[in-house]
């Protein structure tokens, strides 16, 4: 008659033992999301180098965002993150990143970091990336995130992003994240002589251009690329 009792018990700890924990298959739904947005809302848009995929794939972008929506960090659409700013559409950060040419060796300054996202990106196809938020709650808030999933080598600073980083300078490429309706000079003077800045130019209350700057010696060269709407790009740009 014990039998039954001992059969019971033996049942329940199958059960236990086979039941999927939370954690790791949340963590799986997230990396399908990540490449099935990758798929569909990248690649099939255009955007082909092998190591801007890579990062896409791989940089976490739920950890980027704000718990209340973090279900939609992989949606074709940017995200409130507070302050008044938003996290780019994923297609946007991709085709930013590409349009840089970057390598492992590139050195990389983003204007505005924002939720910090960017930055991760940037950091999974080049080595040495430096951002700048001029908002402090917002700098903190990714400089802790980008601790928390793994790039903490990615340097941060609390300041207006129009002035750039002086002393890390000469940049490779430079990232603007927000809209301005010219291009910074302290930026272009920070740039190496054939560096890349790219950044939405035009009205930043309206819709911009998403523009390519590339140095020439004294001079730069303007490819326009699609058309955007960003935040404005505060501070010192706004002041001009």
């Amino acid at each position: 008659m014990r039998s039954k009792p001992r059969m019971v018990g033996f049942f329940l700890l199958i059960l236990v033992l086979t039941a999927p924990v939370g954690f790791p298959e949340g963590a799986r739904n997230f990396q399908k999301e990540r490449h099935q947005m990758v798929g569909v809302q990248i690649e099939a848009r255009g955007v082909d180098d092998p190591e801007v995929l890579s990062a896409m794939r791989s940089t976490p972008r739920h950890q980027f965002v704000p718990d209340a929506i973090r279900d939609q960090a992989y949606s074709d659409h940017p995200l409130p993150i507070g302050e008044g700013q938003t996290i780019s559409q994923p297609y946007i950060v991709a085709l930013m990143t590409e349009k840089l040419n970057l390598s492992k060796e590139s050195k990389v300054l983003e204007i505005g970091t924002g939720s910090g996202y960017q930055a991760a990106v940037l950091a999974g196809v080049a080595d040495s990336v430096y951002s700048i938020e001029i908002k402090k709650a917002l700098h903190e808030k990714a400089t802790q995130d980008l601790r928390k999933a793994g790039y903490g080598s990615v340097n941060t600073r609390h300041g207006d992003g129009y002035f750039g980083w002086p002393e890390a300078a000469p940049f490779d490429a430079i990232l603007i994240t927000a809209a301005v309706d010219h291009i910074p000079p302290p930026l272009l003077g920070q740039l190496k002589d054939g560096g890349r800045l790219i950044l939405p130019l035009g009205n930043p209350f309206s819709y911009q251009n998403l523009v390519l700057a590339t140095k020439k010696g004294d001079n730069y060269t303007v490819q326009q690329i699609t058309g955007v709407l960003f935040v404005p790009m505060t501070g010192e740009a706004l002041e001009r």
